[in-house]
């Protein structure tokens, strides 16, 4: 995966509000981002997930992708497949149809009022604080209750 890093500025909401400085200026602090890194594995390589949570929360986007489920931007131009002797498995069509059974199994696993977390971080790539706030959460809950929700998916998908 290609890193693309920016600087961002932190604001007053951010993790450290610092008084004015001399002048009564405001100092600013800026943080470098890679914008290509998930949320996830943003809270797993900072100690905030374990494995099997990582693993869980990919297994989840992994069926999310394979079945298709998020908006098409423009017209498929995928190729026609022609089955040959030598297939086996599922067709492509019946793989989409397993990923988004397991899919929805792993959001029923999850349980009421979690798959609208693990949706936002996982599948969506939402930022955690910009979750709590489209969910109306207090800042900082949103770690716990998709830690919750993840260890619900691992069980479902049998991480160990």
């Amino acid at each position: 995966m290609k890193r693309q890093l920016v600087e961002r500025e932190l604001t007053p909401e951010g993790p450290r509000h610092r008084p004015a400085g001399p002048g009564g200026l405001a100092r600013s602090r800026s943080v470098t981002v890679n914008l290509a890194e998930s949320p996830l594995a943003w809270l797993h390589a900072r100690g905030h997930l374990s494995d099997r949570l990582f693993d869980a929360g990919e297994a989840l986007r992994g069926d999310y992708e394979r079945a298709q489920l998020p908006a098409s931007i423009t017209m498929r131009w995928d190729p026609v497949r022609v089955k040959g002797t030598g297939e086996r498995g599922l067709a492509p069509s019946e793989k989409q149809i397993a990923a988004r059974q397991r899919f929805d199994g792993a959001i029923r696993a999850a349980g009421k009022g979690l798959e609208d977390i693990l949706w936002r971080v996982v599948c969506a790539g939402e930022a955690l604080p910009e979750a709590e706030k489209g969910l109306g959460w207090p800042t900082r809950s949103g770690k716990l209750v998709l830690k919750i929700a993840l260890e619900r998916v691992a069980e479902f998908y049998r991480i160990t």
